[in-house]
């Protein structure tokens, strides 16, 4: 279990899920990210910051 820190970027938004790209691997699959465990205020596009199992904007 990778406990970070990892930086991601949200693709998209699907009802109560966003999908978020990992930057430094931007070709691998998307990952799928319940919005409950996210900040309240993401938009696709908003930079995210992940460690030890929370995440933040940057």
């Amino acid at each position: 279990m990778n406990l970070g820190p990892i930086e991601y970027t949200v693709a998209r938004i699907d009802g109560d899920y966003a999908y978020l790209l990992q930057e430094d691997q931007p070709q691998e699959e998307e990952k799928c990210v319940a919005r409950a465990l996210l900040p309240p205020e993401i938009a696709e596009g908003t930079k995210l910051h992940y460690e030890m199992m929370e995440y933040t904007i940057n």
